[in-house]
């Protein structure tokens, strides 16, 4: 399992973040859906609440567990981006982490407010999606792919 940088867990801590997560189908359809009560627990795992059994993205969790597949985290502010590939590593139904997320769930919903699991997921990957970072590893990978014949020439333009 990869160690998350700090400034990653400050993101996924800042309410005015913006946490993605990618599933795939069994039909290799992507999906990708806002999860605002993504985080990063002490012990270094995501984990979200999943609202539904039925859901398409509970679905192909239970996939992604079951087959090893991978699955995506994306975590964006005003100013920074990142991707985090992992795996999905254990399914909560009951026990502390999972009430600490039904609590949350009531505090912003109302004491009516359910969630179904938690879900933890390994992190694996993380890569930096600001256009700046990508631009810095493009012309650091493939240092003459990406460059428009006539750049200089266009420069003053």
């Amino acid at each position: 399992m990869a160690e998350l940088p700090e400034e990653i867990v400050a993101l996924f801590k800042d309410p005015q973040s913006i946490k993605v997560l990618g599933t795939v189908g069994g039909n290799g359809a992507p999906h990708a859906v806002h999860k605002g009560s993504l985080t990063v627990l002490d012990d270094g795992y995501i984990a979200y609440s999943e609202g539904s059994d039925s859901s398409q993205t509970n679905k192909n969790m239970v996939r992604s567990i079951w087959f090893d597949k991978p699955v995506s985290v994306t975590v964006i502010n005003a100013r920074k981006a990142y991707q985090i590939k992992g795996k999905p590593y254990k399914c909560l139904i009951n026990g502390p982490i999972f009430r600490q997320f039904l609590l949350r769930a009531r505090e912003r919903g109302g004491p009516a407010a359910d969630i179904q699991s938690v879900w933890l997921i390994a992190p694996e990957e993380v890569r930096a999606e600001t256009p700046g970072a990508r631009r810095s590893e493009e012309a650091e990978n493939r240092p003459y792919l990406n460059r428009h014949l006539d750049r200089d020439a266009v420069k003053g333009a």
